[in-house]
């Protein structure tokens, strides 16, 4: 805890003396768990392919990827509030051994339903993991090397986007996916066991606040959302009009419940307010997050897929291609990162702009298999987060109220998650209604192809909407909004 030195005020860090305190070391191990989560959640769409070929249920592929969040979902809210009751090594151990028992369940799955489990519990620990590792920082570096170790952090997201599909599209090309999904049994294994030699401080062994009050885990509201994402994914198996509509339709009510009943239990909720309003920056703002966050994770989840069927195109191709998505979003995250504050309006409009671009772009570059058109539409997509995401976000956090500034900058990712969710559990309507649900042929993928990415485009317009509305009709920088 003092290996930084002892001037509270210097961010300057005595990274000598950080290693010889064995901080180094600890913060190392905590980093860990990001990597194991973020390079299995980008992983899976390179392996799925091969996997599909093996244990069929194309029509559940959308589940894959809506499982695995939504667990990452509830297992981030809780995480947080436990350390309250539970020693800090003693979750991340738990954290651990939930991600290797998922993993371990994929690896061996003989059907698709059982490898959902698997992804649902991969899900929980992995996002768990995640949660306990910001929570470690808080507890176990001094408060003025946070802004570098949270930076740190961010840089192992990068890499872990580039690592993940490279990852398996290796395995599936030398060895098997099943073999992808056992490397990280190993390493939620290791990561368990090394938890009680790294994690060895008084602050990580003991309770945070002992006999405290910590805030109520939001029960209600997670079930609720836990509900809807089920539906609607129910409503893209077997695809019939009545019953599938009603599924859906019901899924978007849970959906609405949901938000209503985060709002209405304020020492529990996970979002600001008012979340969706026009009328503020952070309602555009999260408009925006909720829009694009379902819309993009079409080309991620079936991308593969098609052009593995329709084009022949090698898996390693793709994973090259989705891995320059992820290195766009992070390479013009840094570039632009210090653009003037008066341009932050027309840097969010032109990010917003490159998403909706490259999400329509793919509608046709898909069908037609052409490989650089289809790294253009990647690069614009990934780059068009890389350019807007740091300033939306720093928009939504400047503009909530007083007293949910902590609230909304958790909110972003939180959304994310909820978007990619749902988003994974529509594509599966589409996918399925387009042809999938007769099994996975050629055919049935040049059908797919076309409809899986125009059926998304209006959500790509009210993310334009959202970013050209953030400042509202008045257009006045953000300093003079609350």
């Amino acid at each position: 805890m003092t290996a930084a030195g002892s001037n509270k005020v210097s961010n300057k860090v005595d990274w000598r003396a950080l290693w010889a305190s064995g901080d180094l070391a600890r913060f190392c191990f905590i980093s860990l768990g990001i990597l194991l989560h973020a390079t299995n959640e980008t992983m899976v769409a390179t392996v799925m392919p091969a996997m599909v070929g093996e244990l069929a249920g194309v029509q559940l592929v959308g589940w894959s990827l809506a499982v695995y969040e939504l667990g990452a979902i509830v297992a981030g809210a809780a995480a947080g509030r436990l350390v309250s009751y539970v020693a800090l090594r003693s979750n991340m151990m738990v954290a651990a051994l939930l991600y290797a028992a998922g993993a371990l369940i994929c690896a061996t799955a003989p059907a698709m339903p059982l490898f959902l489990v698997g992804r649902l519990v991969e899900g929980l620990g992995g996002g768990a993991l995640v949660s306990l590792a910001f929570v470690s920082v808080e507890r176990l570096f001094q408060r003025n090397i946070w802004p570098l170790l949270f930076g740190i952090m961010s840089a192992i997201w990068g890499v872990a986007a580039f690592s993940g599909p490279m990852l398996g599209a290796l395995m599936t090309e030398f060895l098997s996916w099943r073999w992808a999904f056992g490397a990280f049994t190993f390493g939620g294994a290791a990561m368990a066991l090394a938890s009680f030699i790294v994690l060895d401080t008084p602050e990580a062994t003991k309770p945070q606040a002992v006999g405290g009050t910590a805030p109520p885990f939001p029960y209600p509201a997670l079930a609720c959302l836990a509900v809807s994402v089920v539906l609607i994914a129910a409503a893209g198996i077997n695809v019939a009009l009545l019953r599938s509509s009603l599924l859906l339709a019901l899924g978007l009510i849970g959906l609405a419940l949901f938000f209503r009943i985060d709002a209405l239990r304020p020492r529990s909720r996970l979002f600001p307010s008012p979340l969706f309003s026009w009328r503020s920056p952070l309602g555009s703002g999260m408009t925006m997050v909720a829009a694009f966050s379902v819309a993009t994770c079409t080309f991620t989840i079936y991308g593969p897929l098609l052009l593995t069927e329709l084009h022949d195109i090698p898996i390693l191709t793709t994973g090259y291609i989705i891995a320059a998505e992820s290195i766009a979003w992070s390479i013009l995250s840094i570039l632009i990162a210090n653009a003037p504050l008066e341009r932050e309006r027309m840097i969010i409009v032109i990010g917003a702009l490159m998403i909706a671009s490259g999400l329509a772009g793919f509608a046709y570059a898909i069908p037609v298999g052409s490989i650089p058109l289809i790294l253009l539409c990647a690069l614009l997509q990934g780059g068009g987060f890389g350019v807007c995401w740091p300033f939306l976000t720093r928009v939504i956090v400047a503009s909530a109220r007083d007293g949910e500034q902590t609230i909304a900058s958790a909110a972003v990712p939180t959304m994310q998650r909820i978007g990619y969710a749902v988003g994974a559990a529509l594509a599966g309507i589409v996918a399925n209604a387009s042809g999938f649900s007769e099994g996975l042929n050629r055919e049935a993928a040049a059908d797919v192809a076309g409809w899986l990415f125009l059926a998304f485009v209006p959500l790509g317009i009210v993310g334009c909407i959202g970013a050209l509305r953030i400042w509202g009709p008045a257009d006045r920088p953000l300093e003079a909004i609350g």
